[in-house]
């Protein structure tokens, strides 16, 4: 099994950029789908998370309204898209998968996803 995350780099504050998330080597449509980040000398966060139906999303306070995940099963690849970037956001973000029978899920712990993503840098400038 594989997640590679892509998308990362740096961008001005207030910019965008999207995260892309791709699967290998697993049933993509049978996983709820999370991304965290990680900030230096803080640790991993939750940023949001997408059932496997795609039907439920929650994200944390900090993104709502800014940040929108999306998945295409089709291509086994989930999205974040990252609007109105704050420094505050800058981070490495990782990508994670759990298996699950639910088609909707409440927020999944960390420590419950089965695999994880490399991660990518997000470079926020002020």
């Amino acid at each position: 099994v594989q997640l590679q995350a892509s998308g990362g780099g740096l961008v001005q504050a207030g910019g965008s950029l999207r995260l892309s998330c791709a699967a290998s080597g697993l049933t993509f449509s049978r996983y709820a789908m999370g991304w965290f980040r990680q900030a230096p000398g803080k640790e991993r966060e939750f940023v949001g998370q997408m059932s496997r139906s795609g039907g439920t999303t929650y994200y944390a306070d900090s993104v709502k309204g800014r940040f929108t995940i999306s998945r295409d099963n089709d291509k086994k690849t989930v999205y974040l898209q990252m609007n109105s970037l704050k420094p505050e956001d800058t981070a490495v973000y990782y990508c994670a998968a759990k298996s699950t029978i639910l088609t909707d899920i409440a927020v999944i712990p960390q420590s419950e996803y089965h695999y994880w993503g490399q991660g990518t840098q997000v470079t926020v400038s002020s």
